[in-house]
């Protein structure tokens, strides 16, 4: 370690390198006039002739939360996607562990200080949010605003740990990190997406932890290391460790071979035969809401969907994205004893009939393409997606999926039960319509009851739609339903619309959450994006195949009907939910010990 002493009338400096440690020296006259006085940067106390009074200054000045801070948030953005330099994410929580360590965190408001950081790091990391129409620029700023203020709290909760509770660096802060991302994956909804465990998604053997800790166990390792490294870094008074780093190496050791030993499980595993071939159609639509592009869509979708199938004949179903397959009318359901007026019962069961015979159309396009080819095969099953509509004492409105037999006949549908706020309604929105006279939207979308199988020659399918995937608990929790009906799926399908996004980072984003699913799921995902990325991803959480960005794509997928075991489908997030209790009893504990001054070290 570096070591240099300065000199200078009446004061002492000690440069420790890796410490930034001042201590002064400094010797009070009474032959100091009173201007030199006021003009010392050192306040003065009062002491008797020839006292030499120590002040110690650590880490003390105004720029060191800021900075410190500042550089947590660059560093993280950038492990994430457009940027993409993921091994950052095992050094960028470092900064704020080393404000967790320091006895005085500096500033006169650093943990506002701290949500300004934030807020340029969720700004940055959701700038697409803003994409789709002017008005969600509000809802970027809104968002931003929210999910900024959980670093200042897992600084203060993790300060509270560590200095009031005496918990060791490296157990606090993995936890309470841990526990906050379980939380903001609930509240108000629920946020899930770029969870710091997401940016290890290309190190395929480490994630797969994710089938016992679900992704948020994955966040507590890379925290657990960051955390880790940071005690080679002296503090204030607080000396370098190394033992904190065996710890983590052994996780981290533990955690490669695991994955390993899964992975040749996975890939060793006897595959039946009976397998089918999905079709995942990916079209290049831009969507915006300055004009109707239904007919545009549509033929676009078809006459991909018709090549595809061109091309591939043995294909058995054909998969197209969100809201890709919406006529100029909707999917109309109704009971059959309408109370409405007679005007309005013809209306729905006209429209009722005009969106089967143009579901006939379409695949009647696809029948001619076999007739061509002298093919004798059977047509291919279709799942899509489409607004749909059900007509009773009241009209609800859905983002239907539906399996539709050659026949076009719909065999089987799925209402999303997880709408997003902001982007399919509005909260209080039915109680107070006129709210939607402020957004684009026409009117707030009904959350589906159930999940849904869509089983096609023995192999059964669980369908969700758009952000559906990035909610972990939901997924799981689809399947667990599934499972208690006797209807286990064999695999996940996601339908989206990423058209809203113009081809940013989000893709990334909602891929890599597509990833973690199938990997804590043990469950193959098929993704049918627009504009991309639709991928055919395998149990183990590897990507087979993937279309392109923005641009017209085809991937076929092959299913098997096997099941694979999975201690996270059977627990859900029992391991990050512990975590959360951690954070409640830190939060009471502090309460219960009393509100102590940031001088005694919170």
């Amino acid at each position: 370690m570096a070591v240099a002493w300065l000199a200078a009338p009446g004061v002492d400096i000690l440069v420790s390198g890796g410490t930034f440690q001042l201590t002064m020296s400094i010797t009070i006259n009474d032959s100091m006039d009173s201007n030199e006085r006021s003009r010392d940067s050192v306040p003065m106390p009062t002491r008797s002739r020839g006292q030499v009074v120590q002040s110690t200054a650590h880490w003390h000045g105004y720029w060191i939360t800021p900075c410190l801070g500042g550089v947590g948030s660059l560093l993280l953005w950038a492990a994430f996607p457009p940027i993409g330099w993921w091994p950052l994410a095992w050094l960028a929580p470092i900064p704020w562990v080393l404000l967790v360590r320091m006895e005085y965190l500096p500033g006169r408001w650093p943990y506002c200080t701290l949500w300004l950081t934030g807020i340029l790091h969720w700004l940055l990391v959701i700038h697409w949010i803003r994409l789709p129409h002017w008005s969600a620029i509000f809802g970027w700023l809104a968002l931003s605003l929210y999910l900024s203020a959980y670093i200042p709290l897992f600084i203060g909760l993790s300060r509270l740990a560590v200095h009031r509770l005496s918990v060791s660096t490296i157990f606090a802060v993995p936890m309470i990190w841990t526990g906050l991302e379980l939380l903001r994956g609930h509240l108000l909804t629920g946020f899930s997406m770029a969870l710091l465990g997401h940016t290890q998604v290309h190190w395929t053997a480490l994630v797969q932890i994710a089938d016992l800790v679900g992704g948020y166990g994955v966040s507590f390792l890379v925290m657990l290391v960051a955390s880790s490294l940071s005690m080679l870094i002296s503090v204030e008074k607080r000396s370098r460790t190394g033992w904190p780093c065996v710890v983590a190496g052994v996780c981290l050791a533990g955690s490669l071979v695991y994955g390993h030993v899964r992975l040749d499980a996975i890939l060793t595993t006897e595959v039946k035969r009976n397998s089918i071939r999905i079709a995942l159609v990916q079209g290049a639509i831009d969507v915006t809401f300055n004009r109707d592009q239904r007919q545009e869509t549509i033929d676009h979708y078809l006459k991909i969907s018709c090549s595809s199938l061109d091309e591939y004949p043995d294909v058995d179903v054909i998969m197209w994205p969100e809201s890709m397959c919406s006529f100029l009318v909707p999917f109309v359901t109704y009971d059959q004893e309408l109370t409405h007026d007679r005007e309005w019962k013809f209306w729905v069961k006209e429209n009722a009939r005009v969106f089967h015979r143009r579901m006939q159309e379409l695949i009647d396009c696809h029948h001619a393409v076999l007739t061509m080819q002298k093919s004798d095969r059977p047509l291919p099953v279709f799942i899509v997606c489409s607004e749909s509509v059900h007509v009773s004492r009241q009209v609800d409105r859905y983002n239907t999926a539906l399996l539709i037999d050659g026949s076009a006949q719909i065999v089987n549908r799925y209402d999303k039960m997880h709408p997003v706020m902001f982007g399919e309604y509005v909260p209080l929105g039915n109680q107070f319509p006129q709210l939607y006279r402020f957004t684009p939207m026409g009117g707030g979308l009904t959350a589906g009851k159930k999940p849904a199988i869509f089983e096609i020659q023995g192999v059964r399918l669980s369908p969700s739609i758009c952000f559906e995937s990035t909610v972990p608990h939901l997924i799981r929790r689809q399947i667990r339903q599934l499972e208690r009906r006797g209807t286990p799926p064999h695999a996940l399908v996601n339908l989206t619309n990423d058209g809203w996004f113009w081809g940013s980072s989000e893709l990334d984003l909602h891929l890599t959450c597509g990833i973690f699913r199938a990997i804590e799921n043990r469950l193959p995902m098929l993704i049918a994006a627009n504009t991309g990325f639709s991928a055919w991803i395998d149990a183990a959480g590897q990507v087979i195949q993937r279309g392109p960005r923005r641009a017209k794509g085809l991937v076929i997928a092959e299913v098997q009907p096997r099941l694979l075991a999975s201690f996270y489908r059977n627990v859900g997030d029992l391991f990050a939910g512990t975590c959360l209790l951690g954070c409640l009893i830190v939060s009471v504990a502090a309460v219960l010990l009393g509100r102590k001054r940031i001088g005694d070290g919170c």
